[in-house]
């Protein structure tokens, strides 16, 4: 089983801009596609984005398209979501997972999480 490690959370004014990473434990990331979920304090997880194992596709929920952008360097491990034109609406806890299923865009197939990294957007 694949184990996750998310950094780059912070605090950051709205309109501004944070990159998240995710680093991947093991020889077999390629193997899984990825995906970046949120869950904000009294509200449920929600799937924000995922990508296929080469990373030629993805997926968005709505209220993040144009503004994220979710990548993936399997040379280094790691999966990143580009956060820009952030909103307070966008604070949250962010969290990767892994799945080792092609359902990259199907969040009940995700098995694997990180701990997660705290996203703080002040208006």
């Amino acid at each position: 089983q694949v184990q996750l490690v998310e950094s780059g959370g912070g605090l950051v004014q709205e309109g501004g801009s944070l990159r998240l990473s995710c680093a991947a434990s093991g020889r077999t990331f390629s193997t899984y596609c990825m995906g970046w979920f949120r869950q904000a304090p009294g509200k449920e997880r929600e799937f924000v984005a995922g990508i296929s194992r080469s990373g030629d596709r993805t997926f968005y929920t709505n209220s993040v398209k144009g503004r994220f952008t979710i990548s993936r360097d399997n040379a280094k491990n790691t999966v990143y979501l580009q956060m820009n034109s952030l909103k307070p609406e966008d604070t949250a806890v962010y969290y990767c997972a892994a799945t080792s299923t092609s359902y990259y865009y199907i969040p009940g197939h995700f098995a694997s999480w990180g701990q997660g990294t705290q996203v703080t957007v002040s208006s």
